[in-house]
């Protein structure tokens, strides 16, 4: 563990740190005031999706804790809140009439933040689909990147004037992968196709979304959240390091390449070409828009090897051997120098502007011992990951910021209530908010930088 004030040092003042959260990780709420259910509400009633049918009705309570909640980021001496806003909420049927009144939370979400002197910075999209778009197709549907459109700019025209920041997608990845090829995630396809549409109108729907936030708010900075793999090839042998070019063109290309160079990657589109939806006139450059900022959620490493067994799956690669047994509550490999190797490599590969890192965090499952969570595990974590931070930094990388994930314990999609990632524990029984060892540190760290004191305008 290093020293807060120690680590604080190596961080330029106008260096953002934050929190960061997702609506229906914490919102709960799901019938109030006009909301309607999401592919996430759905799946959770399907038996054997998600740990224990645990669900988002409840969830942290966000919605009828909000003030208490936003005092609590405030007492963190964080400078800023990552939130998400759930489409079911804004357009419950995810084309058709608006619901003023899930605007107006959003409304008191952001006017409390600008009140406490927390900037604000919006996620559009985090996964929660309106459910009745799932019968024209959901994500691999063309149709849905155009509703999503109107989405967009129906909360920039209402929100825009108050945010500092906007990204337009959480993880397309996720979205695309995990819950369109591997089944993990809503709406739960095992299926390359679909897999594949989706990822182009996700792709096209970024596009037409950071059209929607320049039309309505111009001055609103605009960007993609994504979760690239530091993808680390198991040898150094001919072999190993293609397989390590597939991965990377798989897990990463199939999203950074249309967005920052307007193509989608050469051998992944060979290989995958007779599965792929058209590409129309115009998608690529609509997709391709030069963006403000792109963000970065980092967790574990993906370590590749070559498999010629799977040749007729690619990227044709297997799973290599961990760097250690260190892992987290969840089972991810911990390893810091993965966050240095995937910055390092995405900039030698793209013209990327700056960059915020929108999630990095660890699941540890401590309780709560005589009103403390001694979770110093993670404590270590945030202290490694943001020391690499801090080097990127010192290397001359254009590292503007960092969010932890999570601000609160909350529901962890497929694994329910099961895996906590909070820097505050929640007793779902109570909803009581208990701040951990982690978060007393990361508190300490925050408010080295004068925009710990919550000085607003």
């Amino acid at each position: 563990m290093i020293d807060p004030k120690t680590l604080a040092a190596r961080f330029p003042g106008d260096f953002t740190f934050g929190v960061a959260t997702a609506a229906f990780q914490i919102e709960g709420a799901s019938k109030a005031d006009g909301r309607k259910p999401s592919i996430w509400d759905a799946f959770c009633n399907m038996p054997g999706r998600v740990h224990n049918r645990d669900n988002g009705d409840i969830a942290c309570d966000h919605y009828n804790r909000l003030e208490q909640d936003l005092d609590l980021i405030k007492d963190m001496g964080v400078e800023a809140y990552r939130f998400s806003i759930a489409w079911p909420r804004i357009i419950p049927d995810g084309t058709g009439p608006v619901n003023e009144a899930g605007l107006d939370f959003y409304d008191r979400l952001v006017d409390g933040c600008k009140a406490r002197g927390i900037k604000t910075f919006a996620t559009l999209y985090h996964w929660d689909l309106p459910l009745l778009l799932a019968g024209d197709g959901g994500w691999t549907a063309r149709s849905t990147a155009y509703a999503y459109q109107r989405y967009a700019k129906t909360v920039m025209a209402r929100l825009g004037d108050r945010l500092d920041s906007v990204a337009t997608f959480n993880e397309p990845w996720c979205i695309v992968w995990l819950s369109h090829l591997y089944g993990i995630h809503a709406p739960g396809e095992r299926n390359m196709q679909a897999a594949l549409h989706a990822m182009h109108y996700i792709n096209l729907a970024h596009g037409l979304g950071v059209e929607a936030i320049r039309a309505e708010a111009p001055k609103v900075p605009a960007g993609l959240v994504l979760n690239a793999m530091p993808v680390i090839p198991r040898s150094q042998s001919k072999a190993d390091i293609a397989a390590g070019e597939r991965a990377h063109q798989f897990h990463n290309g199939a999203f950074f390449d249309p967005v920052f160079k307007g193509e989608y990657p050469s051998e992944f589109v060979e290989a995958l070409g007779g599965n792929m939806p058209a590409v129309e006139d115009g998608d690529l450059k609509i997709i391709g828009q030069t963006l403000d900022w792109w963000g970065l959620n980092y967790y574990t490493p993906l370590r590749v090897a070559d498999d010629p067994a799977k040749n007729g799956d690619f990227p044709w690669t297997a799973e290599a051997p961990r760097a250690s047994d260190v892992k987290t509550d969840i089972g991810w490999e911990v390893y810091a120098p993965g966050l240095k190797h995937v910055v390092e490599d995405l900039y030698r590969r793209y013209e990327l502007p700056e960059c915020y890192i929108t999630e990095n965090g660890a699941c540890y499952n401590m309780d709560v011992v005589n009103g403390e969570v001694d979770d110093q595990p993670r404590l270590d974590y945030y202290s490694d990951h943001l020391a690499v931070v801090a080097d990127l930094i010192k290397d001359g990388f254009p590292m503007r910021g960092y969010f932890a994930w999570s601000l609160m314990d909350n529901f962890e999609w497929a694994e329910g209530y099961k895996m906590r990632f909070g820097l505050v524990h929640v007793d779902y029984d109570t909803q009581v908010r208990t701040l951990k060892k982690s978060g007393k540190w990361y508190r300490e760290l925050a408010s080295q930088f004068p925009a710990g004191n919550h000085k607003a305008g």
